[in-house]
């Protein structure tokens, strides 16, 4: 628990960071989030998995975000696909979503990018290919449960508000919504996530032997 309260005030401090432009605090605290919550998983399960290391991939796309160049920007997506195929690949060897549901978030991922696609220019398919991954990371999450789905969802809606930053498209307080999901994602997928982690491995949610799961 020391640790969480820890990673609640390095998340509070990279937020007045954001609200405040303060470019060395952020460089302060944003490395931070995901070591921490890694530092957390390591306490409770004393091994390393797929999820742990998405977190690892986020710590270095973290890094290399803070850089305000089109190069890092596209150093900081690759690190972020590895985030995403990590926890993909967890989702999916412990539990299968609805069809359904792979089918909805689809059907989302291609009409948005859609509607980005003339204002993207040559960062397309980059973002073409990273949003598909991280869409289908957000529909697998639902396969484990309430706490991770929230946070896969959150984790799409904080990279929709980076693609339309990129795309030109720009909200009030746009940077903080990004961090708040941000953090708030990592912090549920790890939590819920581990929270999985001692429970017998069930069939696919929709297979009649068991529930979707999500007791959080």
């Amino acid at each position: 628990m020391t640790v969480l309260v820890l990673f609640a005030v390095v998340a509070a401090v990279e937020l007045v960071g954001v609200g405040f432009d303060l470019t060395l605090v952020q460089w302060l605290a944003k490395p931070l989030l995901a070591p921490l919550l890694l530092l957390w998983w390591w306490q409770r399960r004393r091994r390393m998995d797929p999820v742990a290391v998405g977190l690892v991939f986020a710590t270095a796309g973290d890094v290399a975000l803070l850089i305000d160049s089109p190069v890092a920007f596209l150093v900081g997506m690759g690190f972020f696909l590895g985030t995403q195929l990590s926890f993909l690949t967890a989702f999916l060897r412990r539990r299968r979503p609805p069809l359904p549901v792979f089918v909805g978030y689809l059907a989302l991922w291609a009409l948005l990018n859609v509607l980005l696609w003339s204002r993207l220019g040559p960062l397309r398919l980059p973002i073409l290919g990273y949003s598909l991954a991280l869409t289908a990371m957000a529909a697998a999450a639902v396969g484990i449960g309430r706490r991770v789905a929230v946070g896969g969802a959150l984790f799409l809606v904080s990279d929709l508000l980076i693609g339309l930053g990129a795309a030109g498209l720009t909200l009030p307080a746009q940077g903080l919504l990004v961090m708040s999901t941000y953090i708030a994602a990592l912090l549920l997928i790890t939590t819920g996530w581990a929270a999985t982690t001692d429970d017998p491995v069930p069939g696919p949610a929709h297979a009649p032997s068991g529930p979707a799961g999500g007791g959080r």
